[in-house]
């Protein structure tokens, strides 16, 4: 119950990432809007699709927003699920997951793979190729990306053509308290973030488990190509680096962007010209991935 409290008092928290888009606010040709029905529960989404685009059938990035998973909806990414659809000409699916502590860990990871599914199934009606499916998200979003295709790997399932994890958070079983926090209030009250591993994984075991800390999975080869982008100044930074080593050592090919001078979630917080690189990086990275599976 103090979890579920506190967790809807941060909600009424105002989102900086809201504030000064780092991407221009761009038309796209449609947004469709949808709740798909999970067993989870019913997950809000929204489907952009691009101005022009020289496909018939459209590749898909599916987007997992940041917010600790426990804040923020999905319309804090509307301008950057905007940008990516017109420069990647692809539909981007942005999905507003369900949030600790009323729903744990697995459940966002469950609901992400039942909305693949329900892609899949409802590709023709939705004009998408359900080959050529991406998924990615920022902080919390990227753990869940990254987690779904470790979870469709353990399933015998295809994997995505592309996994984009942006500044991730893929280490739960290490305490905050060892991780190199530029922030000097966030290293002297590690307590709130321990706050948070309570909303995710408050079980014996699970913050150790390979799902909700990827960083300790056991990879292989097949699963999904990567782009991680990392911030100089992130306490994630070591977790996303050894997840980086861990990836290419398996044979997946995976590329590691560094931003120097930034800090968690700048894509979302600046500086500018960071965040701009950044998704021009993810869009030019999701658009060649399309066009390579057709080679």
């Amino acid at each position: 119950m103090f979890t579920v409290i506190m967790a809807k008092l941060l909600r009424l928290l105002p989102n900086q990432s809201k504030k000064t888009p780092m991407i221009p606010f761009q038309q796209v040709k449609m947004k469709k809007d949808v709740i798909v029905g999970t067993s989870v529960k019913p997950a809000n989404v929204s489907l952009y699709y691009p101005l022009e685009a020289s496909r018939k059938k459209l590749p898909v990035y599916i987007n997992f927003h940041g917010g600790a998973f426990i804040m923020h909806e999905k319309e804090m990414d509307d301008p950057y699920c905007r940008f990516l659809a017109n420069q990647a000409e692809c539909v981007v699916v942005n999905v507003d997951y369900a949030k600790a502590p009323e729903y744990p860990y697995p459940k966002p990871i469950e609901q992400g793979y039942e909305i693949l599914q329900w892609l899949k199934r409802r590709a023709h009606d939705l004009n998408i190729d359900a080959e050529k499916i991406m998924v990615g998200g920022q902080s919390s979003g990227a753990n869940i990306a990254a987690a779904l295709c470790l979870y469709l790997e353990e399933k015998g399932e295809n994997q995505p053509l592309l996994q984009v994890l942006s500044c991730p958070m893929l280490d739960f079983a290490t305490p905050h308290a060892e991780k190199p926090e530029p922030d000097k209030w966030r290293a002297r009250y590690p307590q709130v973030a321990h706050f948070l591993n309570m909303c995710y994984v408050p079980d014996k075991g699970q913050a150790e488990h390979h799902l909700a800390s990827p960083v300790r999975a056991v990879v292989n080869g097949r699963l999904a190509s990567a782009l991680i982008l990392i911030a100089e100044y992130d306490a994630f930074r070591p977790e996303a680096e050894s997840y980086y080593e861990k990836l290419k050592a398996s044979g997946v090919s995976v590329q590691k962007e560094i931003f120097i001078d930034c800090k968690h979630a700048f894509t979302h917080l600046g500086p500018k010209e960071k965040a701009e690189e950044a998704w021009k990086l993810v869009a030019r990275k999701i658009r060649a991935s399309a066009e390579s599976y057709e080679n």
